[in-house]
């Protein structure tokens, strides 16, 4: 199996794009393209989740071909739910890796504002079990706010906690020019002050307005090429180094135990595995918190954190853009934006941007490994990636 290299990044900024779907995916794959000084490439995987439902707009590889004008190469489209952007490279990857291409382009997009939040939130809960779950109303916030309660009341998270990932995120988001929420927020205003229960009102019990991502338009892209072509481009190297997928039981309740996000630990396992580095290795990672409770969870699931101490850490620094491990220096979901298939590709671009040196005012220091966890459903299928600078 041949090493794979990502060679060229791309990205829009993540708010309300009025764009046509597929030039918002085109936009981020052109610069990616530049990045990487090429001109063309052997295949294109577009990662999207709602594209016919929400744009009426199905076929979208062909489409974005076709804007970008590099017939006739190849194209696909990936649905993966909220895990199609990290689904696409997987399988960009395994297209370098097989020896079947040498360079492949992966590009993502979402334009969830073509419909109201209302509407949106519908559209997003075709992920849970149709006769389960979504045929009685569950929607994904309802689902979280269940999934926090039994963990605050297992692991002693508290609302606090998770205002706290919210306030590092939205941090973290005003230094990223491409983020979709660029305001910093207190904990007085949040959830202490007399105005917090106004400015951040109960969602889904106990998730607050600010416990939860904004729903945003947007498109990232990478280019994967094989050593041989990475060499000759003369781009920083940056390997794709491990990459591992699972799944778990499509309805919540079916799960032996509900707090146990046991896809995300077998996914991050795999990727671990494949690009022989422990999870004590990552020097800074992307977490998928579309809900807040998630980056403390999935902190854990993955190994970074023992179970059940995750929120430990955040209290100690630890997950802070200058902490032992930063988590999120993008901004994460929360605060970036949640362009539901250009996300995974999303955090791809910022590891690849933290290994580069390129990050500026939010850069690692010395960062020369970095893992990404894109959570499909609620976590019934979980793409994670393991990148390393060389």
């Amino acid at each position: 199996m041949r090493d794979v290299y990502v060679v060229g990044i791309g990205i829009t900024s993540f708010t309300r794009l009025d764009y046509p779907l597929a030039e918002i995916a085109a936009y981020p794959a052109l610069q990616a393209m530049q990045d990487a000084g090429l001109d063309k490439v052997d295949h294109v995987y577009v990662a999207n989740m709602g594209g016919g439902r929400v744009s009426n707009q199905t076929a979208l590889g062909s489409a974005v071909v076709d804007h970008l004008c590099l017939w006739p190469v190849g194209a696909e489209t990936i649905e993966n739910g909220p895990a199609s952007g990290a689904s696409a490279i997987k399988t960009g990857a395994m297209a370098i890796a097989s020896g079947m291409m040498d360079t492949v382009l992966v590009t993502g997009a979402e334009r969830m504002n073509e419909v109201n939040s209302l509407e949106a939130t519908d559209f997003v809960a075709t992920l849970a079990h149709p006769m389960a779950e979504r045929i009685y109303g569950v929607t994904l916030p309802a689902l979280a706010g269940m999934f926090t309660r039994l963990y605050m009341e297992r692991y002693g998270v508290t609302s606090r906690h998770l205002a706290m990932v919210a306030i590092k995120n939205h941090a973290n988001a005003c230094l990223n020019q491409f983020a979709h929420v660029q305001n910093k927020i207190s904990m007085d205003g949040i959830l202490d002050g007399k105005d917090a229960s106004h400015n951040n009102p109960v969602i889904a019990d106990p998730l607050r307005f600010f416990d939860i991502c904004p729903v945003s338009d947007g498109g990232a892209a990478v280019i994967l090429a094989s050593a041989e072509v990475a060499k000759k481009l003369g781009k920083p190297l940056v390997k794709l180094a491990g990459f591992g997928q699972a799944t778990d039981t499509h309805a919540v309740h079916e799960r032996e135990d509900p707090t146990a996000l046991t896809a995300v630990r077998l996914a991050a396992d795999k990727a671990f595995k494949m690009a022989k580095l422990k999870p004590a290795d990552v020097d800074v990672a992307e977490l998928h918190d579309a809900f807040t409770i998630l980056e403390i969870a999935e902190s854990e699931e993955v190994g970074f954190f023992e179970k059940g101490k995750g929120h430990l850490a955040l209290e100690r620094g630890e997950t802070a853009l200058n902490g032992k491990l930063p988590i999120n220096t993008s901004g994460g979901l929360k605060a970036r934006g949640h362009a539901v298939g250009a996300t995974g590709i999303a955090q791809a671009h910022e590891i690849v941007l933290q290994l580069r040196g390129d990050a500026k005012k939010r850069q690692v220091k010395d960062a020369k490994v970095g893992f990404t966890c894109n959570f499909g459903g609620f976590g019934n299928n979980v793409v994670c990636l393991a990148m390393v600078r060389e």
